[in-house]
C-alpha cells in the first residue's frame, strides 16, 4: 500500500506542476511534466517527445488569455514505477476571441517514476462537453473503457472536434 500512497502523492503534484505551468502559460514548465518519449494525444492531434509535447503546447495556450485547470482525485493502478490512471478534468477558458468556455473531460495517463519526479509518458484526452459553465452546450460522445482498470489502447485517437465548439489551432 505504501507504493501506491507514494505513487499518488507523486502524481497528484505532478498534476498541480501541470495547473501552475497552464495557468502562467509556461511551455517549458508543462513540456518538463512529460518523459522525453512521451505522447500526447489531443483534438485530432497525436504529439511525439517532449520537445514537440513542449511546442504544441505553446501553440494551444496562444489562443487563450487564461486557462484553469481543476483535476479531480486519480483513479490509479500502481506498480514496480509505472501507473496508469484516469483523471476527470474540468477547464474554465478565456480565450483571446473573447469566448469563453468551460470544458469537462477525462485524461488517460501512463505515468513513469523518473527518479527525481513522475512524469506523463501517454496522455488521452477525451473532451466530453464544451459551453457555458451552466451545461447548456455542447456533450460529445466518447468511447467508454469500461470501469477502472479499464484502459484505451495506446493507438487510440481523440477527436478533432474543429466546427463542432472547440477549435485547435494550426501547428
Amino acid at each position: 500500500m505504501s507504493d501506491f500512497l507514494v505513487a499518488e502523492a507523486a502524481i497528484r503534484q505532478l498534476h498541480a506542476h501541470i495547473v501552475d505551468a497552464v495557468w502562467r502559460k509556461d511551455a517549458e514548465a508543462f513540456g518538463d511534466c512529460f518523459t522525453e518519449t512521451a505522447e500526447w494525444r489531443l483534438a485530432g492531434m497525436v504529439l511525439h517527445g517532449r520537445g514537440e509535447i513542449t511546442a504544441g503546447f505553446a501553440r494551444l495556450i496562444g489562443n487563450c488569455e487564461r486557462v484553469m485547470m481543476t483535476f479531480r482525485t486519480p483513479i490509479l493502478t500502481v506498480g514496480d514505477g509505472v501507473a496508469e490512471g484516469r483523471t476527470y478534468v474540468t477547464e474554465q477558458n478565456a480565450f483571446k476571441d473573447g469566448k469563453p468556455g468551460s470544458t469537462i473531460g477525462t485524461y488517460w495517463e501512463r505515468f513513469e517514476d523518473q527518479g527525481d519526479r513522475w512524469r506523463c509518458a501517454w496522455r488521452l484526452f477525451q473532451l466530453h462537453y464544451i459551453g457555458p459553465p451552466d451545461l447548456t452546450g455542447t456533450f460529445f460522445d466518447q468511447p467508454d473503457y469500461g470501469p477502472p482498470p479499464g484502459f484505451p489502447p495506446a493507438d487510440a485517437t481523440a477527436a478533432n472536434l474543429s466546427g463542432r465548439g472547440f477549435q485547435s489551432p494550426p501547428a
